[in-house]
């Protein structure tokens, strides 16, 4: 149909469902803009022209049409008329065309030009006058089904480890992915992708925002752009450069790509989780552009300060989304439905959560949205994990304080590993508590072990290779002059800043590496890795990476280093193998018999050696049979004894292996000081009583040994490598 020929032919359609909804016969288009006067649906056709089209009905801050003839691969967004109020709350202007924010795709880039605007130059209390229409993308009316060819994985959260990463950093060097492909979901669902997953040992793929997304002006004005993602624009589309279809000239198949790539996921038996930002969209503070939700209904998506003219800022990106608005939550929650039914994903991440919980200003467990969450019975049903921090408010920090059927990024977690094994005194107790599945701040209502994610690195910071070989941040080449980032890395470069090609240095920080990535694996939780920790890669320093589209955060697959990589995938098999790291139950510390803690000297621990700052050195003992955990099938989880012995000293320890669950002698299962006996359980037992040589800040994991054996008297020298 001719779209100049269809404006005498708009329908009254219906007010539900929100956003283009393609029938066959047409399409409906309903869109919430209370407030307004007046709402046109702006068609465009190939050359770009465009036909205006009132829609005729409002019905509950909805207006709606129905308009025969458009289909999928119509571009389209709309025009407010409407009070132009700042202080008011009122952004209303029809000379700026928007992005429908139930858009299934969104086609084209934002060209930065004071006509996205709603205020003129000479004053924010005036509309502006220019038009924004050639400067924004368009929405694209899209039929989204898909037929499905493999059943979702289903992973229970205690066998679960996620496995944070970038669809384009990934694939963009790999040199197994076909060059059209690389950088996009396609690429990503290539089976030299997925195989090096699957052969790792993770069970989740976490993935960076993947919403169509807009970088902030000042970074374009620099020559770099929002690399991460975390500038939202479009919560039911995906991110349009990172679709091959795309990038062919088929912009409706980035929806149809998306899908696909989770569906060959789940073929390899691995579930596909999504960062998601509502916090904050990418129209920034009060100066910012008006793309979509501004011009819509700004009273309702945004958190306003009383004055109303400017925006409550919890997220330190200039605006906050309104938790507290029937209109935002129900995006929210439509978005979230959309992605498990429609898309196929698994679950989301929730980038600084706090902020959906803060319906009147403070963090609320009662608050509606999680009450909403609770309540679906679709959203409810997929993984929930929490960034549980935002910004600048006295209750920014919320480990620990989500609801029940929330996982939480373990914050605490993090900063104790780090601590301990970098050597800092005074972290034992901490060390134990988050080894132990951080009762302390999951052990009530109703939640378990799981309920943590636990983390050493993630895309916010260094690197695991960079947290070794760093004490400062390095980001000269963001152009902030190096203020951007934290300050509080707590990391050590063990002896040398950067780069080193002293074999000693290399050595100790191969050693710290593999003494975090195994107490990662094997602590009560859920493991987080971060993308490329598991091989050695480096961001060269840089911990604030969020704009670095480049070699410095793109997989560079020519420089793995093969022997850390094998050491986590042989890490990655003994978790699965062994049920006792997997624990579902919490265990009560230095009281249980399942869990046991001991000195260097091989005695008990007492509350004086939890309390000496000096303590740097532990034994853990794990009790494989004592209450385990019952399988899917009704089976207990009955699992051999370990010892764990963690020695985070600048120097080798002694360690004398205690006498405890009735064996005489145990065998080495993992060993970061001599990583070679890593996945080959070393034939020479080691008898109790016997003093074993740990290197400096190295872990060793022994397995009961079920051989009766004489024990000798003799000092067993772990080498350090």
């Amino acid at each position: 149909m001719n779209i100049g020929q269809i404006g005498s032919s708009v329908l009254p359609g219906d007010w539900f469902p929100l956003g283009a909804t393609s029938t066959g016969a047409g399409t409906n288009f309903a869109v919430s803009a209370e407030g307004a006067e007046r709402v046109d649906l702006c068609l465009f056709d190939s050359q770009g022209q465009e036909t205006k089209l009132p829609l005729p009905e409002y019905d509950g801050g909805v207006w709606h049409g129905f308009v025969p003839g458009v289909g999928p691969g119509q571009a389209y967004g709309f025009r407010v008329t409407g009070p132009y109020q700042p202080a008011a709350g009122f952004r209303f202007n029809p000379h700026k065309l928007l992005l429908d924010p139930y858009a299934r795709a969104v086609h084209g880039i934002v060209h930065f030009t004071p006509a996205l605007h709603g205020y003129a130059d000479d004053g924010i209390d005036q509309p502006s006058g220019l038009d924004s229409a050639p400067y924004v993308p368009r929405s694209l009316v899209v039929d989204s089904a898909y037929k499905w060819r493999h059943l979702r994985p289903q992973h229970r959260y205690a066998d679960t480890v996620i496995y944070e990463v970038h669809v384009k950093g990934f694939t963009m060097r790999h040199p197994g992915v076909p060059e059209e492909l690389r950088g996009t979901f396609a690429g990503m669902a290539h089976q030299a992708a997925l195989s090096y997953l699957v052969d790792l040992g993770v069970t989740a793929i976490e993935l960076l925002p993947i919403h169509a997304s807009v970088p902030e002006q000042f970074l374009v004005d620099r020559g770099l752009t929002n690399y991460w993602g975390y500038n939202s624009i479009g919560y039911f589309a995906p991110h349009e450069p990172y679709s091959s279809e795309a990038r062919a000239g088929r912009a409706m198949g980035q929806v149809a790509e998306f899908q696909a790539m989770v569906d060959a996921i789940h073929g390899a038996g691995l579930e596909v989780l999504l960062d998601v930002v509502f916090n904050h969209t990418a129209e920034a503070d009060q100066n910012g552009p008006t793309l979509s939700f501004r011009g819509l209904d700004n009273r309702a998506y945004y958190r306003l300060t009383p004055h109303g003219a400017g925006y409550v800022d919890t997220t330190g990106c200039g605006n906050s989304l309104n938790a507290g608005s029937p209109v935002t939550l129900t995006l929210i929650m439509d978005s979230l439905r959309y992605w498990v039914t429609e898309m196929g994903v698994d679950g989301f991440r929730f980038d600084l959560a706090p902020t959906l919980a803060r319906q009147e200003g403070g963090f609320d467990q009662a608050s509606a949205f999680f009450d909403l969450v609770s309540q679906d019975p679709v959203v409810s049903r997929v993984k929930l994990i929490a960034e549980p921090w935002d910004v600048g408010q006295t209750d920014s920090y919320d480990v620990g304080r989500f609801p029940p059927l929330w996982r939480e990024w373990n914050g605490k977690y993090r900063d104790t590993m780090r601590d301990f094994w970098r050597g800092t005194g005074g972290v034992a107790p901490d060390f134990a508590t988050r080894f132990a599945g951080s009762s302390d701040l999951y052990g009530g209502h109703g939640r378990r072990p799981t309920s943590s994610v636990n983390l050493v690195t993630v895309h916010d910071g260094f690197t695991l290779t960079d947290l070794v070989s760093y004490d400062t941040k390095h980001n000269e080449n963001n152009g902030e002059n190096n203020r951007d980032g934290t300050d509080d890395n707590r990391s050590w470069n063990s002896g040398v800043e950067g780069p080193s090609n002293d074999p000693a240095i290399g050595a100790l920080r191969a050693r710290r590496s593999r003494s975090l990535l195994a107490t990662l694996l094997l602590s009560f939780g859920i493991p987080l890795l971060l993308g490329g920790d598991e091989c050695g890669r480096t961001q060269g320093g840089n911990n604030n990476a969020y704009c670095q589209d480049n070699d410095v955060t793109w997989f560079d697959w020519s420089a793995m280093d093969n022997g850390l990589l094998a050491f986590t995938k042989a890490l990655l098999a003994f978790r699965s193998a062994h049920p006792v790291f997997r624990r579902r139950k919490f265990l009560r510390g230095v009281e249980a018999s399942e869990l046991e803690w001991f000195s260097t000297q091989g005695s008990p621990m007492n509350q004086e050696d939890w309390a000496n700052e000096s303590t740097r050195c532990l034994t853990i003992f794990l009790d494989g049979d004592d209450d385990p955990d019952t399988g899917v099938d009704g089976r207990p989880l009955i699992d051999d004894d370990f010892l764990l012995l963690a020695n985070s000293w600048m120097a080798p320890v002694e360690f004398v292996l205690p006498t405890v669950g009735g064996h005489l002698s145990w065998v080495t299962e993992i060993d970061t000081g001599h990583p070679a006996d890593t996945g080959h359980p070393g034939d020479k037992a080691i008898a109790v009583g016997d003093r074993v040589l740990i290197p400096d800040f190295s872990l060793l994991v022994l397995r009961a040994n079920p051989q009766p054996l004489v024990p000798p008297s003799t000092t067993i020298s772990i080498p350090v490598t």
